[in-house]
């Protein structure tokens, strides 16, 4: 398996971007997706997570409204678009694949077990 990132950077406050991870080694149906963050100095955090049973996706609040999380099954490839980014978006985003660790259906259940190598994200005021 592996789960390869690009389109990091630097930007402005208020600006866009969008990450892209591909992935070789499971399909979408499969597993859960989700991406992660990790800023300097803070524990890794999980930015937005899309089920593959329904393709629900749920956001973390901090970045709700702001960020949009999608994915192409054609090429086995997931987004995260970040909008109206701030200073405190600034972290290594990691993409993942989620496994089933809980009893329940949703994204609190999946657990990340494929990691990316991450991709630094960086906004400047």
């Amino acid at each position: 398996v592996q789960l390869v990132e690009s389109g990091g950077g630097l930007v402005q406050t208020g600006e866009s971007l969008r990450i892209s991870c591909v992935v070789s080694g499971f399909t979408f149906d499969a597993l859960a997706i989700g991406w992660f963050r990790q800023a300097p100095g803070k524990e890794r955090e999980r930015v937005a997570c899309m089920l593959n049973t329904d393709e629900v996706t749920e956001y973390a609040d901090s970045v709700n409204g702001r960020f949009h999380m999608s994915k192409d099954v054609a090429k086995n490839a997931m987004f995260l678009q970040m909008n109206n980014l701030k200073p405190e978006d600034t972290a290594v985003y990691y993409c993942a694949g989620l496994i089933t660790t809980g009893v329940g259906d949703g994204c609190a259940d999946r657990s990340p077990y494929y990691w990316g190598q991450g991709t630094q994200v960086t906004v400047d005021s």
